[in-house]
């Protein structure tokens, strides 16, 4: 891939024969220069099969995992390899709206800013639409977001030596989450793109839509932030009373 390359895609899948295919096509119609890094996770379906057909060793690299890494490092070896300015993260089971990526690069060329998401519209198994749009703030500052993780993955887009000074880890816990936190925490607020720009697909068998474990990885990460028992469970009902708002709304 070339110098001019503005935005390294990140896909990490598993198992996502039945959806990678509408996920790589919804990168290769944004209109910014990009590369498309696929890591295929030992997948025991036709997942590598699939993505392979537009794999190209250019513009689509797959990568196939000799084992069973999980999401954080699976993402973690698209960081590393990534050459774009930015790098952009979409799982294998969701997809973007065409000009995503243009209006991303666009808000963060004019600001300050190292990291843009957007908001997110719930679609079903199928790919049907759930009839609901979760926004984003056009701002969010690292308080706000350890009250609720308004940040969805597969919308990011960030500078690409700032998530090669922290990568992801600790996939037992919200990953993500994380980085995210870490990065405010060091480069200032995220900007908001307050537009349905990533459809977000409520699989069955992601591991945050089992609330009691999601809730404990909740309360793990404030702690591996840092916080104490008394700050830990402030922050996690905040993230709770705002969990039961963002969803029922």
């Amino acid at each position: 891939m070339n110098s001019q390359t503005t935005v390294s895609v990140i896909m990490p899948a598993y198992n996502a024969e039945n959806y990678i295919a509408q996920a790589i096509e919804s990168v290769l119609c944004q209109d910014v220069p990009l590369e498309l890094l696929v890591i295929d996770d030992c997948s025991s379906d036709r997942t590598a099969e699939i993505a392979g057909r537009y794999a190209d060793g250019e513009k689509v690299v797959l990568i196939c995992n000799d084992r069973n890494l999980g999401v954080a490092e699976s993402r973690n070896i698209g960081i590393r390899r990534a050459v774009g300015k930015y790098v952009a993260f979409l799982d294998a089971d969701d997809w973007w709206r065409e000009g995503k990526l243009k209006a991303q690069c666009e808000e963060l060329e004019k600001s300050d800013s190292v990291l843009c998401c957007t908001g997110r519209e719930l679609m079903n198994p199928d790919g049907s639409s759930q009839g609901k749009v979760i926004g984003v703030p056009g701002q969010i500052t690292y308080s706000m977001l350890l009250r609720t993780n308004s940040i969805p993955c597969s919308s990011v887009v960030m500078e690409t030596q700032v998530a090669k000074e922290f990568y992801m880890c600790h996939d037992e816990l919200h990953e993500d989450y994380i980085l995210w936190l870490r990065v405010l925490q060091k480069y200032g607020a995220a900007l908001g793109i307050n537009e349905p720009l990533l459809q977000s697909r409520m699989s069955q068998g992601g591991k945050s839509r089992n609330k009691l474990k999601s809730a404990r990885m909740q309360f793990g990460v404030y702690r591996y932030m840092g916080f104490g028992i008394l700050a830990s469970c402030y922050y996690f009902l905040m993230y709770a009373l705002n969990g039961v708002r963002k969803y029922s709304a």
